[in-house]
């Protein structure tokens, strides 16, 4: 049974930074495609970096530059790490595992979800 366990979260002011945590167990994640993904307030689900078994990554447009996901196989963790963050980017961050690759937008493709965690940016 997969587990994804996020931590990180917190409250942080308008351009402070933040990295996520995602703690993987039950799957490898070496083999399985691994994403980030959050909701905002009054928002729909919606993606925000994945990572797939050969490292190769896809963005959001708004996550280009200043997010960068990346994953350690030996820990089967995965890591967020977010900068020059906006008000705009609160919400509840998840990370999903899926058995294929999957692009951001595809969350359909990521059958299992961690609880979130919550990041608030202040103006």
């Amino acid at each position: 049974q997969v587990q994804l366990v996020e931590s990180g979260g917190g409250s942080v002011q308008a351009g402070e930074s933040l990295t996520l945590s995602c703690a993987i167990s039950g799957v490898s994640a070496n083999t399985y495609c691994i994403g980030w993904f959050r909701q905002r307030p009054g928002k729909e689900r919606e993606g925000v970096a994945v990572v797939d078994a050969d490292g190769n990554s896809d963005y959001a447009d708004y996550a280009k530059v200043r997010f960068s996901i990346s994953r350690d196989n030996n820990k089967n963790d995965l890591y967020l790490i977010m900068t020059g963050l906006k008000p705009e980017a609160t919400g509840t961050y998840f990370c999903a595992s899926g058995p294929f690759f999957a692009d951001h937008t595809s969350l359909s493709g990521f059958h299992d979800w961690g609880q979130g965690t919550q990041v608030t940016v202040a103006s």
